[in-house]
C-alpha cells in the first residue's frame, strides 16, 4: 500500500554563544515562533532543500545541515506530512527576514518565553536530545495525540 506524502524541512541554526535563530511565522496554519524551513521541491534532494529554504527565509547560507529527526502528521486530506529536522552551527551571510516571517536571534534559554507555534516546545526536544528521532502526531479515538520517539 502506498500513500500520498508532502515533504518539508526545518532547521535549528545555533551559534557558539548559546543563541538560536527563530522565525515569527505569519501563516495561520502554524502561527508563532518556530525554526525556519519550507517545502521540498520536485526532484530536489532533502539536504539541498533545507539549504535553499534557509537562504530564502533568512538570507543566511548554511553548511553541513545535520539530519537529526523527523516530524510527521496527517493532513485533513489524508496525506502524510513529513518534516525533516536539521540543525547546524555553520552559517554565513547577513540575516534578513522574508514574507514568511521575521527572523531573529534569541538565547536558547529564553525560547519558552515567546509565543511558540503549536507543539513547538516539545518538538525542540527532537532537535536537542540525541536519543530522540521522531515526533509523530495522530488522531486516536477522535482526540489529538502525539508520540516522541
Amino acid at each position: 500500500m502506498t500513500e500520498k506524502a508532502i515533504f518539508t524541512n526545518m532547521c535549528m541554526i545555533y551559534d557558539r554563544q548559546g543563541n538560536i535563530l527563530v522565525e515569527e511565522r505569519r501563516k495561520n496554519d502554524w502561527r508563532g515562533i518556530a525554526f525556519p524551513g519550507g517545502h521540498v521541491e520536485e526532484r530536489e534532494a532533502f539536504g539541498d532543500s533545507v539549504i535553499r529554504e534557509i537562504k530564502e527565509e533568512t538570507g543566511l547560507d548554511i553548511k553541513h545541515p545535520l539530519l537529526c529527526g523527523v516530524k510527521q502528521f496527517y493532513t485533513d486530506e489524508g496525506e502524510r506530512y513529513v518534516v525533516f529536522l536539521y540543525k547546524t552551527n555553520e552559517f554565513s551571510g547577513e540575516l534578513a527576514s522574508s514574507e514568511e516571517g521575521r527572523v531573529f536571534w534569541i538565547k536558547r534559554e529564553e525560547l519558552c518565553s515567546y509565543p511558540l507555534a503549536a507543539d513547538f516546545e516539545a518538538l525542540v526536544r527532537v532537535f536537542e536530545e540525541a536519543e530522540l528521532s521522531e515526533f509523530f502526531c495522530y488522531e486516536e479515538n477522535g482526540k489529538y495525540s502525539r508520540r516522541i520517539i
